[in-house]
């Protein structure tokens, strides 16, 4: 239910990203899309009248390749995995890929 209650909010502050940009962190990174989350098992952890506001997003964790979804939290990037881990990353760190 909070996750719900912060999409709605965070629907006020979203930036436009053109197409993806990345933060990466050693050889972490997280990767964020404008396209509309595709993971049915995240949107099936979601409520129905939310699900819209996800969009797609993949990461690289510890050597691991990860689909997520996600939506701006105030100032971060709160993306949600399919095993059901969340985690927020600040918009600040995010860059488009080079």
């Amino acid at each position: 239910m909070r996750f719900a209650l912060l999409c709605t909010a965070a629907l006020l502050a979203a930036p436009a990203f053109a197409d993806e940009v990345v933060a990466s962190n050693g050889s972490d990174s997280v990767r964020l899309s404008d396209a509309q989350c595709s993971s049915e098992k995240i949107l099936e952890q979601i409520e129905a009248s939310m699900r819209p506001q996800l969009k797609d997003a993949s990461a690289m964790i510890s050597g691991q390749s990860l689909k997520a979804c996600w939506v701006v939290e105030g100032k971060v990037a709160h993306l949600v995995y399919e095993d059901g881990d969340e985690g927020i990353v600040p918009l600040a760190e995010f860059r488009k890929p080079g």
